[in-house]
């Protein structure tokens, strides 16, 4: 006796009724995710306000929030939703109603302390491997953020230093510490 497994399609998973869990699709596979606890949401919030401002300022793109969707491969479908996204002015079009075609320049991760590191990773190196420009991972519990490019080099920022936009979010900066909840 066998067993058919159906796999999800990124128009299901939009459909899917909005709630207690976050959703993401690898391969047709469903994910559920717990939400997040207080300190990761005002660590989003801190990193988007700084990168939203200075989008919107300079006209460079837009910036996306931690629900936003991106069909990164069909026929199984991956859809990944990072905490934060940011897709240059020439590339973000008409914004759509369902999930973006492709990747951001930009995706944003902030570690949460229930993720391995082999998870963050690996979602990483998806985002990559799709043709993101660029990583940045914010993590909380050790106040760092690694930003790890497409050509697969890899900076660590300490609290001491200065988060910049490279040539992606050209003229981007903000204090690593500003980032980080204060005690």
């Amino acid at each position: 006796m066998s067993t058919t497994t159906h796999l999800m399609t990124a128009e299901e998973l939009i459909k899917l009724p909005s709630g207690r869990y976050r959703y993401e699709l690898v391969k047709g596979e469903l994910l559920t995710m717990s939400p997040a606890g207080v300190e990761h949401g005002v660590v989003i919030v801190n990193l988007t306000t700084a990168l939203a401002l200075h989008v919107k300022n300079n006209n460079l793109g837009i910036v996306c929030g931690a629900e936003t969707g991106f069909t990164l491969e069909r026929n199984p479908d991956t859809v990944l939703a990072p905490d934060i996204s940011f897709i240059r002015m020439e590339r973000a079009g008409i914004i759509a109603k369902g999930f973006h075609e492709g990747p951001p320049d930009l995706a944003v991760e902030v570690v949460s302390p229930k993720e391995s590191r082999r998870k963050v990773e690996t979602k990483t190196a998806q985002w990559l491997q799709f043709g993101a420009r660029a990583v940045w991972l914010v993590n909380p519990q050790t106040r760092t953020v690694e930003i790890w490019s497409a050509s697969r080099e890899k900076r660590v920022l300490k609290e001491m230093d200065v988060l910049t936009g490279d040539e992606i979010v050209p003229s981007f900066a903000v204090a690593v510490s500003e980032i980080f909840v204060q005690n």
